[in-house]
């Protein structure tokens, strides 16, 4: 990974520009591909993490002296205050990296820590424009799955999974496919990830009082035909997204849960009533990302005997006989990939479709290894079957696959 920027920055000593270190910090971390940088104090100096395809990595050291430098900067970039120190802030900017075609938006989040205020700095690169159902990792069953709910002028399309797992990102690819003139489309969001063109975006604002069921009201007041809400967070957001599926509104939103199965009982625990949530969900999508293996430095790799009975214990029986007779991959190491073996990301699904008798399921309260069990016997493809479909296909490794599942 490159490094030299924030190098020739440090080999400055006490001439140091702290505006130079923060502007090659930001240079570096595009560079090397990285999605957050974490600035993180501890007694004796500033640690500095970039999670590049989903994992952290301790990329520089930087004196202890210089954090309250390094922090002022990035509030001031963020319009943030200087003078506050005890509680935290959230901001954003934006950066021109000479690497990138155009400026870098950086949404920055800056919290009170015991040495000191720490910051975490999400670099905003992918745009809009790139995000697609083709790309995204789907197979072509949950693909046709999914075109069929989103056509539908109402209910709900949940995506599910936890931070990190490409949720948002998979509702703005709906939201790119629905988006044409005769439609309107509003979202409140928290915060807004990249701006697309004709949609009225609302960015939630708790200052104001404008939360995600405040502004879910006031949407349903401006004529939309499709809403996405950022995430169903509590009861009230739950009950008004419902009606607002009812009443003629396709719904996106996404929800913290494990799996797609059980989406539907936690609609249950936010005290929605079991024939509203059968009437109203299309879909549950539960996703995760997995690293795909570098092209570069790509090698086939020999499941051994132990191996495959270790994953006896974990994959259903028509998956382990592939495994068996299936040769796999792993990257070795090379320069595109800093050695891991690995080089960007892919999404790993299961698609629940919400049929007559899961509906059936709903209304009587089942849990969600019962939901689960009934989607798989109608046809759900499982997270774990499609992470191993992946790596058999070479797209990723069988580690990655249990890494992500299990974490």
């Amino acid at each position: 990974m490159p490094k030299t920027k924030v190098e020739e920055e440090l080999k400055h000593g006490k001439e140091i520009s702290i505006i130079s270190l923060v502007d090659a910090l930001l240079e570096d971390a595009y560079n090397a591909r990285a999605s957050d940088i974490h600035i993180d104090p501890e007694e004796k100096r500033l640690r500095i993490r970039l999670r590049i395809d989903g994992v952290l990595h301790e990329s520089f050291v930087f004196p202890a002296e210089i954090h309250s430098e390094i922090v002022s900067r990035i509030k001031v970039l963020s319009g943030l205050r200087t003078d506050e120190h005890q509680a935290a802030q959230d901001g954003r900017f934006r950066a021109a990296i000479k690497a990138a075609t155009s400026p870098v938006d950086i949404r920055v989040s800056i919290t009170p820590t015991y040495y000191g205020e720490n910051a975490v700095l999400r670099i905003l690169t992918e745009k809009a424009e790139k995000f697609s159902l083709e790309t995204s990792g789907f197979s072509d069953n949950d693909k046709k799955r999914i075109m069929n709910a989103i056509k539908k002028p109402y209910g709900m399309i949940l995506s599910t999974g936890p931070t990190g797992s490409g949720k948002t990102t998979l509702l703005y690819t709906f939201i790119k496919k629905l988006n044409t003139p005769e439609i309107s489309i509003i979202t409140i969001e928290d915060p807004i990830e990249y701006s697309i063109p004709g949609i009225n975006q609302i960015q939630v604002n708790p200052h104001t009082g404008l939360t995600f069921a405040r502004g879910l009201r006031s949407i349903l007041r401006q004529d939309p035909n499709i809403i996405m809400v950022g995430e169903i967070r509590d009861d009230e957001t739950a009950a008004i997204s419902v009606n607002a599926a009812l009443t003629g509104h396709l719904l996106l939103s996404t929800l913290h849960t494990n799996d797609a199965a059980t989406t539907l009982p936690r609609l249950l625990d936010m005290k929605v009533e079991p024939f509203l949530i059968a009437s109203t969900v299309n879909i549950a999508i539960g996703q995760r990302l997995v690293r795909k293996i570098c092209p570069d430095c790509k090698t086939k790799k020999k499941i051994t005997e132990d191996e495959i009975n270790s994953l006896a214990e974990i994959l259903p029986e028509k998956i382990l006989f592939q495994v068996k007779n299936k040769t796999f991959y792993q990257g070795s190491g090379c320069e595109k990939c800093d050695k891991s073996g690995y080089y960007s990301r892919i999404g790993i699904y299961e698609v629940l479709e919400v049929n007559d008798e899961i509906r059936k399921a709903i209304v009587r309260k089942a849990d969600a290894a019962e939901i689960r069990e009934i989607a798989v016997k109608n046809g759900m493809t499982t997270l774990i079957e499609d992470g191993f479909k992946k790596a058999m296909e070479g797209l990723t490794t069988i580690e990655e696959v249990l890494r992500v599942i299990h974490d």
